[in-house]
């Protein structure tokens, strides 16, 4: 199997992973992007049952377009603030429990001083919202790659934790 074929695979899986969770809740989940261009739905979309938990996506790439679709705030969008604005903005406006908000910069060049790699992942669930920032090392395809694999591995834990945390 070569290295894009298993990536693919590995996608799949977290996908799946993040649908079974939904439905074992209940939940509907929604995707926010904006350095991924909708990489996160994609997978998602294609996963099984997705029409049952997946709600949709919205893909903002501009500043403009992040404060008009996802309610962002005036402020830096290589930012906590930026990623987290648009997982709560995608579970308001789409009516999903759940959301993955991704921004981050994939290069050439640094973006609002943020070196290339600088990646923000929020995920919102009923329970609040919490957000990461990682250090994506390679070229714009890794960065991208790397991003995808990560919002998906937290969107997936996110669901699985709602109403663990106090059990």
């Amino acid at each position: 199997m070569s290295a894009s074929e298993q990536l693919r695979a590995d996608f799949e899986e977290l996908a799946e992973r993040v649908g079974k969770a939904a439905l074992a809740r209940g939940a509907l989940v929604a995707t926010a992007e904006s350095l991924t261009s909708g990489q996160v739905a994609v997978h998602l979309g294609a996963a099984p049952d997705a029409g049952d938990w997946f709600a949709g996506g919205v893909v903002a790439y501009t500043v403009e377009a992040k404060q008009r679709a996802l309610g962002v705030p005036p402020g830096p969008v290589i930012s906590e603030q930026c990623a987290t604005a648009m997982a709560e903005g995608a579970a308001q406006r789409l009516g999903a429990d759940c959301a993955v908000g991704v921004t981050g910069v994939g290069g050439p060049d640094e973006q609002e001083g943020e070196p290339v790699g600088t990646v923000f992942i929020a995920v919102h669930t009923p329970e609040g919202t919490t957000c990461e920032q990682h250090h994506f090392d390679g070229d714009a395809e890794e960065i991208l790659d790397a991003t995808t694999r990560r919002a998906l591995e937290l969107l997936g834990q996110g669901i699985t934790d709602v109403g663990t945390k106090a059990q």
